[in-house]
């Protein structure tokens, strides 16, 4: 955090980008359990994959934003 006690955009942005990580950690663990099971729903699979193909765009539009790419 700044002197002020106030996050700048870059804090909020790594801090969001935390959550989405763990978000995506999360769908990963729940997509293979479901998988694991001899009756998996493949409707279920197909939404969380989805939802999980989402958080990566999401994750990675932050990066970008946080990580520039700079061509020298």
């Amino acid at each position: 955090m700044t002197a002020s006690n106030t996050l700048d955009h870059e804090d909020i942005l790594r801090i969001r980008l935390s959550v989405l990580k763990r978000e995506h950690r999360d769908l990963d663990d729940a997509i293979h359990a479901l998988q694991d099971r001899p009756a998996a729903e493949q409707f279920t699979l197909r939404r969380l994959k989805k939802q999980k193909l989402g958080l990566k765009d999401q994750i990675a539009q932050i990066e970008d934003e946080i990580f520039p790419d700079i061509i020298a």
